[in-house]
Formats: C-alpha cells, structure tokens, sequence
C-alpha cells in the first residue's frame, strides 16, 4: 500500500482537532469535516493556537508552522474526502451513527482508502459490516488529548488486512506515538482496564466508603497516577464512561461491568464533567475565579 499523504477526519471536536493537528505538522495534508460550521470555526481557531504554541516553544520551526497552517482543509462537505488515503472518524461514541457514517464514506472515498475508527470500545468488525472494503477498516484510537498523549491504540477486526494495518501503525508512528495493537474484544486494551477501575470509584463514592477527594487522592499518591479516577472522568466525560460500561457488559456478558447508580444519576442529571462545568466535581466556581471579577 502506498504511503498516506492526505487524510481525512469526521468530527471537529477535541478528539478530531487534536488528530487533524497532529497530522497537519506531520506533512498530511488532512480535511476536517463537521456538519456544525461553529465547530470547524472553533477547531481551526484552536489548532492555529497551539500551532503557534509549539512554534514559541521552540519544538517546531517557522517553516513547519507555515506548512502546517496550509496543509489544513476544513469543510462541511462529506465529498471533499473523496480523494483522501485514509479517514478517521471521531465522532459521538454510537455504533448506528458510527455505521452510517462509514456506509456513506464508503460510496465516497476512493477504493483504496481506508476508514478508520477513533472509538474506544465499539467492534470493528460490526463497523466495518457495514461497508464493502472491510478489509480495509481499522480501530486507530488516540488518546486525549491527541497531540500530547504518546499512545495509539490499533484494532483489527475479523477482515482488517495485514496492508491496513501496517499502513496504520506507519501513519501513527510518524505521529510520534506509540502503536500497541488489541484484537476485537470489547474494549479493547486501554477501556478494559481502565473503565471498571473508574466505575469502582463511582461505586466506592456510591457506598460512602470514602469523599471524592480522599478516593482521588489515595490513587493519586497511593499507585503514583497523574489523576485520580473520578477526576479522570470528569475530564473524559461521564456519558463517554456510562456508553463503554454499557458495551464492556453488552459484549463481554458480565454483569461486573454493569454501571454504577450514581454513574447513571450523574449523566441523567446533565453532570457530565468538565465540558458541562459539573461531573463529580463542580468546574463552574473555578471558571468564574479564572475569569475574575466582571468589568465595570
């Protein structure tokens, strides 16, 4: 397979951004797609930023920053991806909307692209039934955020061809990452793992075992992570946590995985984490301190 010079990406989120990001100051020429113009207003804005970031900080030169701005496409129509090596879409954590998504790419892209899908636990091999290559679609899940995190996770599904992926795990270490590769179980390695320890804090919480802060505070400095689990959640979002919960249990048929009441109560009442202001913790004192007093 040939090498891939231009990619596209669905969603101008967090997670689309930060891949559109790291392609454009990797020589990728990438197309940014959302249907919302707000948000490819918002996200061109942002990696301009950080672009120009990385150039203050030295770890870019003037020359790649110039580059980097240019290589960046953003647009509201799906066709502009028509020409495009590879697709990665990073879209809401749905398996219908991610299969409709890849069924109309797949009558847009050229033959030879591959799709490739950002999620963080919903089968490949599902997604790719829903297309006519599925020898040609992967997992690539990035974490966030894409630009600073330094692991990418690659999934194959029953058909993903040896090509693909070599061609995948290619483009991702030219990213700079990391690349470990799960096979498709729910979850796959990182959410595995991960999610039911934040689902045991939710639980730890739920039973008054102990304040969210002492809970965050005991991983933090108790097994030397960064970020305690509940605060981690915040930052991932609870509805994202609640959706992995649901398919670690849906697809590995244990009611272990089953989601913690309060998890649930949360999301129900909108407190989804840091991008609602209110998860666990409450953001919206400390944006407003952040902001400091209102001018008069």
């Amino acid at each position: 397979m040939a090498d891939i010079t231009r990619i596209g990406v669905v969603g101008a989120g967090q997670m689309g951004a930060g891949i559109a990001q790291l392609a454009a100051v990797n020589d990728v020429d990438v197309w940014l797609y959302d249907t919302v113009s707000e948000a490819l207003i918002n996200a061109q804005k942002s990696i301009s930023n950080n672009i120009q970031r990385l150039l203050t900080k030295g770890q870019i030169s003037q020359a790649t920053s110039v580059d980097a701005v240019k290589r960046l496409h953003c647009s509201s129509s799906l066709e502009d991806l028509h020409s495009v090596d590879l697709v990665v879409e990073a879209i809401v954590e749905s398996e219908q909307v991610k299969k409709s998504l890849f069924a109309d790419l797949d009558k847009i892209v050229k033959s030879s692209a591959i799709l490739a899908s950002n999620t963080s636990s919903i089968s490949i091999t599902r997604l790719a039934s829903a297309t006519s290559r599925p020898s040609q679609v992967i997992g690539m899940h990035f974490m966030n955020p894409p630009p600073i995190m330094k692991l990418v996770e690659i999934i194959r599904g029953a058909d993903t061809s040896e090509d693909t992926y070599c061609a995948t795990k290619c483009l991702a270490e030219r990213f700079g990452k990391t690349v470990i590769c799960s096979q498709d179980y729910s979850g796959f390695i990182v959410n595995r793992i991960l999610m039911p320890m934040i689902n045991e804090a939710f639980h730890t919480l739920y039973t008054g075992v102990a304040t969210k802060e002492d809970i965050d505070t005991g991983m933090k400095l108790g097994t030397n992570h960064p970020m305690g689990p509940l605060e981690l959640a915040d930052f991932i979002g609870l509805d994202v946590c609640l959706s992995i919960m649901k398919v670690l249990q849906a697809g590995l048929g244990d009611d272990k995985y089953a989601p913690c009441p309060l998890l649930v109560q949360y999301v129900d009442a909108g407190r989804l984490g840091k991008k609602r202001g209110i998860g666990v913790y409450d953001y919206r004192d400390a944006a407003a301190k952040t902001r400091g007093p209102p001018r008069l």
